[in-house]
C-alpha cells in the first residue's frame, strides 16, 4: 500500500510513499481537513539527501503502531524543504525559539486553526535513547496537552507567534550608513571565520567571501588577519576530507573540527559556491595547486554525474549508499570510504606508500574502521599518488576517469540496487533542478572561466542558463524547480536574486575576447536578461513599505504565518544580501540610477540588524561594500582578460571602443569618472583607490 505522497514528484516525499502513515503534502485540502477534524498538524520537513531524515523514515515513520496512533490523532504533512524553503524557514525559526537549536528532519506540531506551532524537535527515536523520549511517548504527550491544556496552549502559541512577527518585521533606521559599519562587519565576520572550535565544520562560503573582500582593506585594526583567514578556509576545504579527492566535488560538511570525516551528501549549492570562492582566491594571487585541482574536480563531477541531458544541474546526491544489492538499508559513506586491507590489495607498493604519505590512511582508519582520504599537506601529489587515485576511481566507477563522459544517476533505491553498475553501487541522485542552486553553480563556473580562461568551465554554465531561461517560465512567471522537463512551484526570492547574479556573472565572463564566438551568446544578451528577471522580481516581491524583498510573492503567501524578508546567511546567501549587490551592478552597467536607489533602500531596511548582529548577515556587508565602493572600468576588449582574471570585488567591467586619445581605460569612482588612464600603472592605481575609498 502507498499513501498520497506517491502522487508527488519530489524524491524526498516519494521516499515516504510506502510509510503506513497517511501522509499529506502541503495543500489547502490538508489544512482544511485538519481544521474540520480538530486534529493538530504534525509537520515534518526534510530533504532527500538528509541522513537523519532517511533514518527516521526507516524507523518511526515505518512503525505500524506509531502510524496507527498518528493517523487517528494527527494530520501528518510532509514538506520537501528544497521545494518550499519559505515554509521551512518559518518553522525552523520557531523550532529554534523553542529549543535553542534546529536541524533536519524538522518535526513540529501546529494548531490546525491558525498553523501556529507549539512543540517541535528534530530526530525522534522509536524507543527512548540518546536521552530522548520515544516517538510514541511524544505523540501521546502532545495530544494530551492539546486536548487538556487549552489555556497554556494559547499562551505558548501567542508567544511564538509574536516572536515570529517581530523577526519578520525588521525595522530599518532609514539613516545614512555609519562610516564604521563596513569595518565592523569585516572585523566580526573575520572572527567568525577564524574560529577554531569543536564539532561540525561547514564551508561557510557567505562568510568566507565577505572576509576575502575585506582582505583588500588596509589599516583595519583586527584581532584576526582577513587574508590569512580567507586563504586558510580555502586550504582546509581543498585538502580536507570534505573534498572528494578521488572523483571531485565537495561533501556537505565534516562532523569534526579537523575537516576529516564528512557528512557524505553532496549538494549542488555547496559546490557552486566553493567553485566561485576558489576562483576568487586564485584571482587574488593565492595560486595554490590544490585550489586548481579542486576546481577541476568540481567541474569533472558536474559534467560526469550532475548534468541532465537538457543542460541543467541536478540537486544533490545522498550520503548513504548500498554496499551490496541484497542490503535492506544503505550505509553512510559506503561509496566513498576505503578499508586499509582493500587498499593494500588494490595498489602496488609504490602507490600504497605514496597514498599513505599524501593522505591520512591507516589500518585503523578514521571513520568506523574505514578511511576517508584527507590530504596531509597542500604540496603537489606525486605521480604514484595520482596513479593510486586513478585506481580508486576505477574501483568506484568501473572505468578510468577519461573513459567516462557521463555516469547515469540512480534516481531511487530500487534503481541503485538493481542497476548494472560496473563498480560500486552509487548513492541516489535527486535529479530535480532548482533555479537558485543552478544559479549558484552558473556563477561559480562563470567566475572560474573569467579567472582561468578555460572555456570548459563556461560551456556548461551557458547551457544551464539557457535551460532556465527557456523552460522555467510558466504563464509569464518564473518557477523554482523542474522535474523531468516540467516546471513546478512558483519561484521564491532566492531564485530571482541568484538567477540575476548568475546572469550578471555570465555577462562579465563573456566580455573575454572571443567568448561569444565560442558560446554563441553576446555578453549584452546576458545583461538584458538580468534586467528582465530583476523587473519581475521587483514587481512580485519588492517591499515598498520597508524596502528589501520578500521570500515569496503575495499570491503565494496566503497560507503562511508571516511573510519573511530573508537577511540571514546560512548554507546559501540571503536573498536580500544578493539582491542589493545585484542592484548596484545593474545600476553601473545600465546607468539607470533607480537600481542604486533600491540597493540603498534594501540595505538600509536591515541596517539595525547589521549594526546589532553583523555575524548574521555577511552578504549584506558585501552588498554594502558594493554600494560604498562601486567602480566601473571601461577599456578595450583585449585588456579585459587581465582585469577579469584579477580580484576586483567592487568593480564592473565594460567594453569601451571610443577611448580618448592616448588613454587605455576610463575608471569611474561611483558617479564620477577620473581622468583617463594613460598607463597600466595609472589604471591600477585608480582602481585600487576607488575600491577602497570608504575605508
Amino acid at each position: 500500500m502507498t499513501n498520497r505522497l506517491i502522487e508527488t514528484q519530489s524524491l524526498y516525499l516519494r521516499k515516504h510513499a510506502e510509510n503506513p502513515i497517511d501522509w499529506w503534502y502541503w495543500c489547502d485540502e490538508a489544512l482544511n481537513q485538519a481544521r474540520q477534524e480538530d486534529k493538530p498538524i504534525f509537520l515534518s520537513i526534510g530533504y532527500s539527501s538528509c541522513h537523519w531524515c532517511t533514518v527516521m523514515e526507516g524507523e518511526a515513520f515505518s512503525n505500524p503502531q506509531i502510524a496507527e496512533y498518528m493517523n487517528a490523532n494527527f494530520l501528518p504533512i510532509k514538506v520537501d524543504r528544497e521545494e518550499r524553503p519559505d515554509i521551512d524557514s518559518i518553522y525552523m525559526q520557531a523550532l529554534q525559539m523553542m529549543t535553542g537549536q534546529g536541524g533536519w528532519p524538522l518535526n513540529i506540531f501546529l494548531s490546525p486553526d491558525d498553523l501556529v506551532p507549539f512543540y517541535g524537535g528534530t530526530y525522534f527515536p522509536v524507543e527512548p535513547r540518546f536521552g530522548m523520549p520515544g516517538f510514541m511517548q511524544v505523540l501521546q504527550a502532545i495530544r494530551r496537552f492539546y486536548d487538556t491544556e487549552k489555556t497554556k496552549l494559547q499562551s505558548v502559541k501567542q508567544e511564538i507567534y509574536q516572536n515570529l512577527r517581530q523577526t519578520a518585521v525588521v525595522p530599518g533606521t532609514g539613516e545614512e550608513f555609519p562610516p564604521e559599519l563596513l569595518q565592523k562587519g569585516a572585523e566580526v565576520n573575520t572572527k567568525v571565520l577564524s574560529f577554531e572550535g569543536f564539532g561540525n565544520s561547514f564551508p561557510m562560503i557567505p562568510y568566507a567571501e565577505n572576509v576575502l573582500r575585506s582582505s583588500r582593506f588596509s589599516g583595519i585594526s583586527q584581532e584576526h588577519d582577513p587574508k590569512q583567514a580567507a586563504v586558510q578556509r580555502g586550504i582546509v576545504l581543498a585538502t580536507g576530507g570534505i573534498c572528494d579527492h578521488v572523483a571531485g566535488g565537495f561533501h556537505r560538511y565534516t562532523v569534526d573540527a579537523t575537516w576529516t570525516v564528512p557528512h557524505f551528501e553532496k549538494m549542488l549549492y555547496d559546490n557552486g559556491q566553493i567553485l566561485e570562492y576558489l576562483a576568487n582566491l586564485w584571482s587574488a594571487g593565492i595560486k595554490e595547486s590544490v585550489f586548481q585541482e579542486a576546481m577541476a574536480g568540481i567541474l569533472a563531477w558536474l559534467r560526469r554525474e550532475m548534468t541532465a541531458p537538457e543542460g541543467y544541474f541536478y540537486a544533490s546526491q545522498d550520503a548513504d549508499s548500498f554496499t551490496n544489492p541484497d542490503d535492506e538499508e544503505p550505509e553512510e559513506g559506503g561509496f566513498y570510504v576505503w578499508q586499509y586491507q582493500d587498499l593494500e590489495y588494490l595498489l602496488d607498493s609504490e602507490e600504497m606508500m605514496a597514498l599513505e604519505s599524501a593522505f591520512t590512511v591507516s589500518p585503523q582508519g578514521n571513520f568506523e574502521g574505514h578511511n576517508v582520504l584527507q590530504r596531509r599537506t597542500r604540496d603537489p601529489l606525486s605521480d604514484a599518488a595520482k596513479s593510486a587515485l586513478r585506481k580508486l576511481f576505477r574501483i568506484r566507477y568501473g572505468h578510468n576517469p577519461e573513459a567516462i563522459d557521463t555516469f547515469p544517476p540512480a534516481t531511487n533505491n530500487q534503481e541503485a540496487k538493481t542497476g548494472n553498475w560496473e563498480g560500486r553501487i552509487p548513492p541516489v541522485t535527486d535529479t530535480k533542478a532548482i533555479v537558485a542552486w543552478n544559479s549558484l553553480t552558473i556563477s561559480g563556473l562563470a567566475r572560474a572561466y573569467a579567472v582561468l580562461g578555460e572555456i570548459e568551465y563556461l560551456q556548461p554554465a551557458v547551457r544551464a542558463a539557457q535551460f532556465i531561461l527557456n523552460h522555467q517560465w510558466v504563464n509569464g512567471r518564473l518557477h523554482r524547480v523542474n522535474y523531468n522537463g516540467e516546471a513546478a512551484v512558483p519561484a521564491q526570492g532566492e531564485d530571482y536574486a541568484l538567477l540575476v547574479k548568475a546572469l550578471l556573472d555570465l555577462h562579465q565572463a563573456s566580455l573575454r575576447e572571443g567568448t561569444a564566438a565560442q558560446t554563441g551568446v553576446e555578453a549584452q544578451t546576458w545583461l538584458e536578461k538580468a534586467m528582465q528577471v530583476q523587473k519581475e522580481f521587483d514587481d512580485r516581491m519588492y517591499c515598498v513599505e520597508m524596502g528589501g524583498y520578500f521570500n515569496t510573492a503575495e499570491d503565494s503567501s496566503n497560507e503562511l504565518l508571516v511573510r519573511e524578508r530573508s537577511y540571514m546567511d546560512n548554507a546559501t546567501p540571503s536573498t536580500n544580501g544578493v539582491a542589493a549587490g545585484n542592484l548596484v551592478r545593474l545600476a553601473m552597467l545600465s546607468r539607470d540610477l533607480q537600481y542604486l536607489d533600491h540597493a540603498k533602500e534594501t540595505i538600509q531596511s536591515f541596517d539595525k540588524i547589521m549594526t546589532e548582529t553583523p555575524q548574521a548577515c555577511p552578504v549584506l556587508f558585501s552588498a554594502l561594500d558594493w554600494y560604498q565602493n562601486y567602480t566601473v572600468v571601461r577599456t578595450s576588449r583585449d585588456r579585459l582578460g587581465e582585469l577579469l582574471g584579477s580580484y576586483l570585488p567592487a568593480c564592473v567591467l565594460q567594453v569601451e571602443s571610443a577611448l580618448p586619445a592616448g588613454a587605455i581605460a576610463l575608471v569611474c569612482q561611483g558617479l564620477t569618472c577620473k581622468e583617463p588612464s594613460q598607463t597600466p600603472e595609472h589604471m591600477w592605481e585608480q582602481i585600487q583607490f576607488s575600491q577602497n575609498r570608504h575605508l
